[in-house]
């Protein structure tokens, strides 16, 4: 595992808890919350009930990354973070990361105050990505993808689904070191649901401390995925709390040290609980 990270002032220690990333999507079309905050006084509303409930670090997205999502202008996914971004950092203190594939949007929105980068293809996207990273200092989370929003559900076809995870991250994880982003500053992430069908998910789940081979930070999004919906039977996604509740303490008990939610303040007692139990640095006469 890398060493602790200090993000604003902030240390992040890895393996001694888990930490929440509160999901902030300032777009009309997101799966879950689409339209519900992209205006920037709902958004400081939500990022302020997240930080409330436990959130440790605020993730930002102006461009919808769910199965099938179209794909907005540079300017569009500009417009919409940095409107907010702007509005947001004066008025909360936690870590912000910024949601994005775009190495223009990374850096408008690092100038304009967000601390982290948090990008679902892992730096493949846009080949400025990773010295953008670099050059900014800033940490950068690498998630596992195949295809992008339009045609990664048609791309599902693995020989080995975790080898050919712990592979890419591998590789993108050295691409970034090679170009000068510090390895303390990677954080790797297996991508639930993006190119993975649903007994890939739940593989994921069963096998993720291969992961920890990697020495990096683990972040789980599995947060009101579709693989909970038709476990539950469930179609609203605002409905799968509990679902996500149970996938979040399979995340902790399998190595994962961040979980980017929704629900934050449900998830932050299911964190509490589940560190408690499978941490090493549970207390043992409680």
């Amino acid at each position: 595992m890398s060493s602790n990270l200090i993000i604003r002032g902030r240390c992040f220690e890895w393996g001694q808890r888990t930490y929440l990333m509160g999901i902030l999507n300032v777009t009309p079309d997101s799966f879950s919350d689409g339209g519900k905050f992209n205006t920037t006084s709902a958004a400081l509303v939500q990022a302020q009930a997240l930080v409330a409930a436990g959130a440790d670090i605020i993730d930002v997205g102006g461009q919808s990354t769910r199965p099938g999502a179209k794909q907005i202008t540079l300017q569009e996914e500009l417009d919409r973070v940095l409107s907010v971004l702007q509005v947001l950092r004066g008025e909360i203190s936690v870590p912000i990361s910024v949601d994005t594939t775009r190495a223009a949007v990374a850096r408008a929105s690092v100038e304009a105050g967000a601390d982290m980068i948090n990008d679902i293809s892992g730096g493949s996207f846009d080949w400025e990505m990773l010295p953008t990273a670099a050059s900014l200092g800033v940490p950068i989370i690498l998630m596992h993808i195949r295809g992008t929003a339009q045609t990664m559900q048609q791309m599902t076809d693995y020989q080995d689904l975790m080898a050919e995870i712990f592979s890419f991250l591998q590789k993108q994880i050295a691409a970034a070191t090679a170009v000068g982003v510090d390895r303390d500053k990677v954080i790797i992430d297996p991508g639930i649901g993006f190119a993975k069908n649903y007994q890939q998910n739940l593989k994921i789940f069963q096998q993720l401390r291969l992961l920890t081979a990697l020495n990096c930070p683990i972040l789980v999004g599995a947060s009101r995925k579709s693989f909970i919906g038709r476990i539950l039977n469930q179609p609203d996604p605002k409905a799968r709390v509990w679902g996500t509740a149970a996938a979040c303490c399979a995340a902790i008990a399998n190595g994962a040290d961040i979980l980017r939610v929704h629900d934050v303040q449900e998830m932050r007692d299911v964190s509490l609980v589940a560190d408690a139990i499978f941490r090493q640095t549970a207390l043992c006469d409680s």
